[in-house]
């Protein structure tokens, strides 16, 4: 009986996860209140606060959502990390950069909704805005890290060739389509990995493996990425 009672909770949370994020997609984060949430998924504003103190929090859990469907992992470093990101950067080579891209945009139609939704809601909610401000950190130190270990370019410049290669990335993810600006997807691929390799390889080979080096920490950053995990804050009016 207890199984069963838990097995229900389960499928309430995630019928308003889905709720919401149908809803976000459909009016947008700020247009989109507990209530309507609610209604769409069949039940009430109470049940709603029984499952997410505020919408933040809910936004929070597709964040937590988002970073599943990326592979992304508690790293005792910086809070989550792409292992597979980091090994290919790290590689360096245009082949390892491709393969990597075909993999992950396999699932643009999958996160789409989470990313635009999370974007918007940073948008009207700072706290929500330095989650996915310190949420793209993370991955920008993936790159940082996968340039470490192969000891390519200099470590000063190693943080501003993430951020350029994640915001290529994150605009791509996020707005094309196939046929949009003029490009299929393996011409999207392979102009992006042309772009990537050019950032992230100085014509060397690959290093073996160092372990950890220095990456920056969290903090906010000029252009948007992916996003976190973090503890519950309260809701904005």
């Amino acid at each position: 009986m207890a199984g069963l009672r838990e097995a229900q909770k389960r499928m309430t949370r995630q019928l308003l996860l889905d709720s919401a994020l149908d809803l976000f997609r459909a009016k947008g984060y700020a247009a989109t209140t507990v209530d309507d949430i609610a209604a769409a998924a069949g039940t009430t504003r109470v049940t709603f606060y029984a499952y997410f103190p505020s919408r933040s929090d809910l936004m929070r859990a597709l964040i937590g959502e988002l970073n599943e469907k990326l592979e992304r992992v508690d790293s005792p470093s910086r809070r989550s990390t792409a292992r597979r990101l980091v090994e290919v950067v790290q590689d360096g080579s245009r082949e390892a950069i491709t393969e990597w891209l075909y993999d992950i945009s396999g699932r643009w139609d999958s996160v789409r909704p989470h990313l635009v939704a999370a974007f918007e809601a940073a948008a009207v909610d700072p706290d929500l805005r330095g989650l996915v401000n310190a949420w793209l950190d993370e991955a920008v130190s993936d790159v940082e890290e996968g340039l470490h270990r192969a000891d390519r370019f200099a470590p000063d410049s190693r943080h501003l060739r993430g951020v350029l290669v994640l915001a290529q990335l994150d605009h791509v993810a996020r707005n094309w389509t196939p046929g949009r600006w003029k490009a299929d997807r393996e011409a999207m691929i392979d102009i992006l990995a042309e772009s990537w390799t050019s950032l992230l390889n100085d014509g060397t080979t690959a290093q073996p493996a160092s372990g950890p080096g220095p990456v920056s920490g969290p903090g906010p950053v000029s252009e948007p990425g992916l996003a976190p995990t973090s503890e519950p804050e309260p809701d904005q009016p």
